[in-house]
């Protein structure tokens, strides 16, 4: 009884993650733009035929930035949820999430430019 009780509980768990991951992608524009750039970028990691330690690189930078888009809204949430007036440090906190977001994104910009600028270039002549 004790391990149905678990595994309800488990399962519910993996629901209320999942729900809050489909509240950000219906949600916030920005959630829907990482996911096609991530999407476009796994689509030309199977075209150019990318190493095993590229797809790493490239998994782990998709991951981190959307994982940091959920905490960006987590925390845009919770600034709103506290406070509708307009508070300094409430926008600071808004702006630094965000700010993590765009730091991670442009790292992905760097690592997927590493992974296929010279792939690219190679394909097209221009090396």
């Amino acid at each position: 009884m004790k391990i149905l009780k678990r595994m309800t509980r488990l399962k519910r768990s993996f629901s209320y993650a999942f729900e809050g991951v489909f509240y950000v992608w219906r949600t916030q524009p920005n959630m829907k733009i990482h996911s096609v750039m991530g999407t476009l970028a796994i689509i030309l990691g199977f075209a150019l035929h990318i190493s095993a330690a590229e797809w790493l690189a490239l998994i782990i930078v998709i991951g981190f930035v959307l994982i940091l888009e959920v905490i960006n809204t987590a925390v845009e949430t919770l600034v709103d949820l506290y406070t509708e007036e307009y508070l300094t440090l409430a926008k600071h906190a808004k702006d630094t999430a965000a700010g993590a977001v765009l730091l991670m994104a442009l790292v992905s910009v760097a690592v997927g430019c590493v992974i296929f600028v010279p792939k690219l270039a190679a394909l097209f002549g221009i090396i």
